[in-house]
């Protein structure tokens, strides 16, 4: 009789646990949101990105969770999304904080500044340095929660017409150029233009801008810059790295589940790390394609590099005597900015500039 009485209850708590799955499953909500893009869908990478952060939410969700991703203007043009996320038109967007640095020169932190961190650093800083504390602060402020979830990596310096061999070179260039590296080149005589990456082939090849940068080669060739600028600088000193959060409207936000929070939290990560292992992989053979396509590497003069570096620094000072969102950001992070350079000075530059030394040597 017990053992009968023991294989019946077992027998009834495993049909218990076949039913709970599914019924557990069934009562999660289904919910549909719309993703605006700043970006255009041939940019594979970038856009690319959202893609995969909407396939891996439905994925681990059994479809109860759909993202749909809408490319730059297809909802709203492609330097409002922040708008259309605070304003709840869609409820949630892929840009580039520095689109917005017009409402607030803060944004900047969270995605590049002139000067800054590099990549590895600048992710130090968002998971372990207090940098994703900080921004989300900011953000919230916009009513909008804020989740890193891709990263261009460092930049290159950007397509010119024609060589720029002083500072005095750069007097009266029309440069699209993000970010505050536009107030700082506009120092210096450049006239800068913020353009969303679809406007600005037309742009350059009118003639309407002289110069421009974007990202680096693997976007740079499939716009076609070097179809009309051959001359093709670095560093893009103005961003050693290029963080693209997930803009989520908080009260979307807050309404998910908190399963569902998790997944797409995790999901906006693997993007983040998706996105910098597809930059380094393809950024090379673009940038041989596009040199054999007769793009002129040149690498900025120093001059031009040391007046810059100055001209950023004191302009942070100025930002951080009036704005005090900016100040309390800005002391944070050049502390931290200045512990990472003492650790990588002396372990990661030492490594690399003896590999980058004898690979130029062995030609």
């Amino acid at each position: 009789m017990k053992r009968r009485a023991f294989l019946t209850s077992a027998g009834a708590g495993l049909a218990a646990t076949t039913v709970a799955a599914p019924a557990i499953a069934q009562s999660q909500p289904e919910i549909k949101w719309r993703l605006a893009s700043s970006y255009p869908k041939s940019l594979d990478t970038i856009y690319g990105g959202v893609e995969l952060i909407a396939q891996r939410v439905a994925a681990a969700t059994d479809g109860k969770f759909q993202i749909r991703t809408f490319a730059a203007g297809e909802i709203v043009p492609a330097l409002q999304v922040l708008d259309a996320v605070q304003n709840g038109t869609v409820e949630c967007g892929q840009s580039t904080a520095y689109f917005y640095i017009g409402k607030d020169p803060t944004f900047c932190f969270d995605t590049a500044m002139p000067f800054g961190l590099n990549t590895r650093q600048h992710i130090a800083w968002m998971m372990h340095g207090g940098g994703l504390e900080l921004m989300r602060e900011v953000f919230r402020g916009y009513n909008i929660h804020h989740i890193p979830a891709g990263n261009t990596t460092a930049q290159m310096g950007g397509w010119f017409r024609k060589e720029i061999k002083s500072v005095e070179d750069l007097s009266g260039i029309k440069m699209r150029i993000g970010g505050l590296a536009g107030q700082i080149m506009s120092k210096l005589g450049v006239v800068p233009q913020q353009l969303g990456g679809g406007d600005i082939y037309p742009a350059l090849e009118r003639g309407t801008i002289d110069a421009t940068e974007f990202v680096g080669p693997h976007d740079d060739e499939k716009l076609g810059f070097h179809k009309v600028a051959k001359y093709y600088y670095s560093p893009g000193w103005w961003e050693g790295t290029g963080q693209i959060p997930l803009m989520i409207n908080i009260g979307a936000w807050e309404q998910l589940p908190k399963s569902y929070q998790v997944i797409l939290e995790q999901a906006c990560w693997e993007a983040n790390s998706w996105m910098i292992a597809k930059y380094d992989t393809l950024n090379a053979a673009a940038l041989k394609r596009l040199v054999a396509g007769g793009a002129q590497l040149r690498t900025f003069p120093r001059d031009v590099m040391q007046e810059c570096e100055r001209l950023s620094f004191a302009l942070y000072d100025e930002l951080a005597a009036t704005n005090p969102r900016f100040k309390k950001v800005y002391e944070q992070w050049k502390a931290f900015r200045e512990q990472e350079i003492l650790w990588f000075r002396f372990a990661e530059n030492a490594f690399d500039s003896y590999i980058y030394s004898q690979s130029a040597r062995r030609g």
